[in-house]
């Protein structure tokens, strides 16, 4: 019996290379490790608690101040603050400060995720490095304060489900609106601890922007983590940052008799943009059957989709035209990069022109922390991962999450709307 990509990741992270299988339990040298401002103060309490003062590697640890930055009120500073201690104290050589990026949008950007690499963070979206053909996943803070002692971690070997994807797709629809659909198909435990292999022709066609997209919210649909066979595209990539010989990535992918748990097959032709309703990323509609909700506020950004595409592709739609009076439209490049590279091809310019409010990078309106917190009785349709209750504000507003070009249509008219109105 032959591995998935996944397992073949784990083999080689493992001291004694050995055959394994789903269920089995592991120990794995990781190679990056990823905490925020919100999870790393944790760890780091729980790292003074035990005594440690030592950490395993000063390179291949990352801090990443993007949640609640910049600081919104006393605590959020500290939380920071910490962080920023930590990074000196040990001379950590990735700390990266508010306003320089979104975690999950900076990393690959920076060159620090490479195919076959092993990454655990203090984020549940880590899944995102998937894309890449890395194995990636979220633990919690006490993990996350062990892998800074000695850069390992146990874990629960995932089985895999495979995933395929054929038709002809329109160019309204984005890598948001085929997960979306496959959350939709699944439900929000349907891959509960899984791994979540995409492919198919539709895949091979994606972007790397559009790869990180689909990837992020697999956690969505309760996987460990999404995974991605490198190719010519993440190759073409990563050629940027890194000198490795990529002939050696050639069997980085999954043998012919590897074993799945399950297999998903779905043909898209016809798939029509799809929205996620309150308040589940599992409550899927097409974009057609809300045409009657009316929205207060539109979120474009996040680490799911504020890459430059997505601004690209915003901007489409918003240019030489006006957001709904009365309607708040925010949009927050994920990194500085972004912001820059944005600014540079006038799209700022023209989400301002439209009416549009722009903020430095960072997670903010995503999880209700600044930045766009809805009050009661609001709705937001955004470009984030998550509509549970009371996620971006209030316990009683409302969230529907789209992709860029549904957000900035429906900025236009203020009410949920199909790009195709706007793009033919």
């Amino acid at each position: 019996m032959g591995y998935t990509i996944a397992e073949k990741i784990l083999l080689t992270h493992i001291d004694k290379p050995k055959s394994i299988k789903p269920a089995d339990f592991i120990e794995v040298k990781v190679d990056l490790v990823l905490g925020n401002d919100i999870t790393a103060p944790l760890a780091i309490e729980e790292f003074r608690r035990a005594g440690f003062k030592k950490i395993f590697d000063i390179k291949r640890i990352v801090l990443v101040a993007d949640h609640f930055v910049p600081a919104k009120d006393m605590k959020s500073a500290n939380q920071a603050k910490v962080l920023l201690d930590f990074a000196k104290e040990y001379r950590i050589k990735n700390y990266f400060g508010p306003g320089i990026g979104i975690e999950h949008a900076l990393l690959p950007e920076e060159g620090l995720i490479f195919p076959g690499d092993l990454i655990v963070g203090a984020d549940s979206h880590t899944c995102t490095y998937g894309a890449l053909g890395a194995f990636s996943f979220g633990v919690g803070s006490t993990d996350l304060a062990r892998a800074f002692v000695d850069g390992r971690c146990w874990l629960k070997v995932p089985s895999t489900f495979k995933f395929i994807y054929r038709g002809k797709i329109s160019n309204l629809i984005t890598a948001k609106d085929i997960i979306l659909f496959t959350i939709g198909k699944i439900g929000v435990d349907g891959a509960l601890g899984k791994v979540m292999e995409f492919c198919g022709p539709i895949i091979k066609g994606l972007s790397m922007d559009e790869r990180f997209t689909l990837c992020n919210m697999a956690i969505e649909a309760g996987a460990l983590t999404g995974i991605i066979e490198p190719d010519e595209i993440s190759f073409d990539y990563i050629k940027q940052f890194k000198t490795k010989d990529l002939k050696l990535l050639n069997e980085l992918r999954s043998d012919s008799d590897a074993y799945y748990e399950k297999i998903y097959e779905y043909d898209l032709s016809g798939l029509q943009p799809q929205v996620a309703c309150p308040h589940s990323p599992a409550n899927i509609k097409s974009v057609d059957k809300l045409k009657d909700i009316k929205i207060d506020q539109v979120f474009i950004g996040s680490c799911t989709n504020g890459r430059i595409h997505d601004l690209r592709i915003a901007a489409r739609i918003l240019k030489n035209r006006k957001i709904k009076k009365g309607l708040r439209l925010i949009v927050i490049p994920a990194t500085r990069k972004v912001y820059l590279e944005a600014l540079k091809e006038g799209l700022l310019d023209i989400f301002i022109k439209a009416g549009g409010i722009i903020s430095p990078p960072t997670c903010g309106a995503c999880l209700g922390g600044h930045m766009g917190v809805l009050a009661e009785g609001e709705v937001c349709l955004s470009t984030t991962n998550r509509n549970f209750i009371g996620r971006m504000g209030d316990p009683k507003s409302f969230v529907y999450l789209s992709s860029p070009l549904v957000a900035a249509a429906s900025a236009i008219t203020g009410r949920i709307t199909h790009p195709q109105e706007f793009l033919k």
